[in-house]
């Protein structure tokens, strides 16, 4: 049976103003934050303002963009950028943070406009729901938080340890945002990202790997194509290849991924070749992503992908003379995962539970986030927030009120006890 909130647990609880959440989670919305635009840096100075109101120490920094791309762990990025800028707003006091809660405020681009029947950064609420590019993923768990915070400013009690709230930039290509922050030196006891979870407690990534494949042909008239060689069946032989790859990688899951069929996925996103209709292509450009398995190394799936290109080229005359070139650009996501059995996974069900909520099951997530970031700086981390993961990057992204609204009392919950308030 759970038990009962504590008074702390159900002052603070009381004090979230939900209208007030939604509200910020509307305004946020409406800043088109996309990943490197300075939409970016808006939505950070509008949240530290929000912070210091909240009784937050404030750190606002502008980070060296190129300093970052050189030091040993970049994580990789895909967007041009000029700036990258970071904020962590900490409750007043001594000691290693007892919590942190962290989120990302870019977006991904809305693709076709005419595809969604809301503004995608209109922020419009209907049918008890938000509407739009990021409300899902994740400005709804960056409200949560920030809720939060305001929450315990305004009960005014005192609590023993403290709690961080990190913003960041660069999630959606990389995470340069987050690994920034860590650089700067913010850290804490434990950290629960509120990402879109969908009532689960999400305890570890798979990591994501982007690649470029290049695939020579021999240019020949449209009419003589058998005195060229066309780059476009090279890839057919290649990509035949990787489907196989794919296949393999996914056998014998870890328990975490029980019920998802492709949590390792190979993808191919973008296609080019040729320059004229009437001739023989002598180069395909192929650009995807190459799903890490949980505590394998980058590097060996890297050898993976590019040994499979290999074999296959190898069967093909014209190939094995001009194999296929590969490089790695891009966002490079190493899995990550909370120690089996660390007691944070159980203290943020536990706080769901008292807050109202089903008590969320573990799982894996087949996607690479900010998680393994602050799992490889050793800082316990899971991810749990308001939103189907589901809805993310689609012309239909919205979250539920009720839903983000619970969450927040689950974190409230979880910052009390954590914190020692009351």
């Amino acid at each position: 049976m759970t038990a009962p909130m504590t008074p702390a647990e159900r002052a603070v609880v009381e004090a979230l103003d939900p209208d007030r959440l939604v509200a910020t989670l509307a305004e946020l919305v409406r800043i088109p934050s996309i990943t490197g635009t300075a939409a970016e840096a808006e939505a950070l100075h509008l949240l530290a303002d929000r912070y210091r109101a909240a009784g937050l120490e404030v750190d606002l920094w502008c980070e060296d963009v190129d300093e970052l791309r050189a030091t040993t762990g970049f994580p990789g990025s895909e967007a041009p950028r000029e700036e990258a800028w970071g904020l962590v707003g900490t409750t007043p006091g001594d000691g290693l943070p007892a919590l942190v809660l962290q989120g990302h405020v870019d977006v991904v681009p809305v693709g076709d406009p005419t595809a969604w029947t809301h503004d995608p950064f209109g922020g419009v609420v209907e049918g008890g729901r938000l509407h739009g590019r990021g409300a899902c993923d994740m400005k709804a768990g960056v409200a949560a938080a920030l809720a939060v915070a305001e929450a315990l400013h305004a009960t005014g009690l005192p609590a023993r340890r403290r709690l961080a709230l990190h913003a960041v930039v660069s999630e959606e290509d990389g995470g340069l945002g987050a690994f920034a922050t860590l650089r700067r030196g913010h850290t804490g006891e434990v950290a629960v990202i509120n990402e879109p979870t969908g009532g689960r407690l999400l305890v570890a990534n798979a990591g994501a790997l982007t690649f470029r494949l290049e695939v020579p042909g021999r240019a020949a008239h449209g009419s003589t194509r058998l005195e060229g060689v066309s780059a476009l069946d090279g890839f057919a032989l290649v990509h035949a290849a990787l489907r196989e790859l794919e296949a393999s990688r996914n056998r014998d899951l870890d328990p975490l991924f029980a019920g998802d069929r492709l949590p390792y996925a190979l993808s191919v996103g973008t296609v080019h070749a040729g320059d004229w209709a009437s001739t023989v292509p002598d180069l395909l450009v192929a650009e995807g992503r190459l799903g890490v398995a949980l505590g394998e190394d980058p590097a060996e799936a890297r050898v993976a992908f590019a040994d499979a290109v290999r074999r296959a080229a190898e069967t093909d005359p014209w190939l094995r003379e001009h194999p296929p070139v590969i490089t790695w650009p891009g966002g490079q996501f190493a899995s990550g995962r909370l120690a089996p059995g660390h007691p944070l996974a159980d203290e943020v069900a536990e706080a769901a539970e008292v807050a109202g909520l089903a008590r969320p099951p573990v799982a894996g997530a087949p996607y690479g986030s900010d998680l393994r970031l602050y799992a490889a700086a050793g800082i316990p981390t899971l991810q749990f927030g308001p939103g189907d993961v589901r809805l993310a990057h689609s012309a239909h992204e919205s979250v539920a009120l009720d839903e983000m609204v619970a969450v927040a009392q689950a974190l409230a919950v979880l910052a009390v006890r954590r914190l020692g308030v009351g």
